[in-house]
């Protein structure tokens, strides 16, 4: 993500957080702080671009123009199994307009190339138990169950920021 493409970023991740109905069923225990949390959010990533990054997906459309039709956010860590650079998938969303068409495929297949270019050798994600679909797109990139849950315990602070 640039300065130039934190629009695109904010428009397919705030549809995804303000209307996925999975999300949405966690949204509290996440801590979801709505559109100025994700503003937040972009600014960290633009300022500290080694902690992580938000990955477009553009599709060209009639005339030259191209529009973004998915986004997801990556953050980089360091896995003590592994003894190497991970990636954590986060917030994963294509536009309804471009699902099912291989946006979703394409984008995160060009993103492990680049991950894997990097010297990431794992990516973790996590998946809504009741998102049959989503699990299925998983799959299908070879992403597989692991026998845990994941959970998440917010930590109070005076001020965001």
């Amino acid at each position: 993500m640039t300065p130039a493409t934190r629009a695109d970023a904010r428009r397919v991740l705030g549809a995804f957080l303000g209307e996925d109905a999975h999300y949405r069923a966690s949204a509290a225990a996440y801590g979801d702080g709505g559109s100025a949390a994700l503003d937040r959010a972009l600014a960290l990533f633009l300022a500290h671009p080694e902690l992580g990054f938000v990955w477009i997906a553009y599709v060209e459309l009639p005339g030259g123009a191209r529009e973004a039709a998915g986004a997801c956010v990556v953050c980089h860590a360091i896995s003590t199994s592994r003894g190497s650079l991970v990636a954590k998938l986060d917030d994963v969303h294509v536009d309804e307009r471009w699902q099912r068409r291989g946006v979703g495929g394409a984008m995160l297949d060009q993103l492990f190339a680049a991950l894997r270019a990097a010297g990431a050798t794992r990516v973790d994600t996590s998946c809504h138990r009741d998102n049959r679909d989503a699990w299925a797109f998983y799959a299908r990139r070879g992403f597989r169950a692991l026998d845990e849950e994941r959970i998440a315990r917010l930590l109070d602070h005076a001020a965001h920021g």
